[in-house]
């Protein structure tokens, strides 16, 4: 006897996120659920791909997705959380967002947020398997260096538009001699140490 599928069977998301490591700026959290009968060519995982590549399956999976959610977890809350926290935090308000909703989540990694709206699958190295995660990781990478590119106007001598707020030899040479910026992360170790020095507020 062969399975009935469900109708909205196909309302399955991705769902990735961009910025845990870095020591500035906010995480930024993205679902998609593709439309089966638009495939977009081209999809990987976001850190394969160049620039350029981004950019144009950025535009592609906007126009074409059957839907979308882009969540920004700002400084704040990844300080009062921590950074899984938040970051699962996210996810959750990322599935919540999309329109239709989701009958089950894949998720990029080992963790699941404790409140979604539908159920949850976990994929360790999702974003080189699954072209829903692989999606959302560019929706939300592509999302975050742009917000790095305008933090870096707003607090200049960093270098936020080149390195994206990781842990650069770049960056650290920065913090030694401007001290923290009101987006850097001060919980996380290299910030903290330098507070910890006395030598900044």
């Amino acid at each position: 006897m062969s399975a009935v599928l469900r109708p909205d069977a196909h309302l399955i998301a991705g769902v990735d996120e961009a910025g845990r490591g870095p020591l500035a700026g906010p995480v930024v959290v993205a679902a998609v659920i593709l439309d089966p009968l638009r495939r977009i060519a081209g999809l990987a995982d976001s850190k394969i791909l160049g620039e350029r590549q981004r950019e144009h399956l950025f535009d592609r999976i906007r126009a074409e997705a059957l839907a979308f959610s882009v969540v920004i977890v700002e400084v704040e809350e990844i300080e009062q959380r921590n950074i899984l926290q938040a970051t699962l935090a996210g996810m959750g308000r990322a599935l919540d967002q999309l329109d239709p909703a989701p009958v089950h989540a894949l998720i990029d990694g080992n963790q699941r947020p404790k409140a979604a709206p539908c159920g949850i699958t976990t994929v360790v190295d999702g974003d080189a398997m699954e072209p829903a995660i692989m999606a959302a990781s560019i929706l939300a990478k592509v999302t975050r260096d742009r917000l790095l590119v305008e933090l870096d106007r707003a607090h200049p001598g960093y270098g936020f538009s080149r390195h994206k707020g990781y842990p650069t030899p770049e960056h650290l040479a920065a913090l030694e001699r401007l001290g923290p910026s009101p987006v850097h992360r001060r919980s996380f170790a290299p910030v903290r140490r330098i507070i910890e020095r006395g030598l900044f507020p």
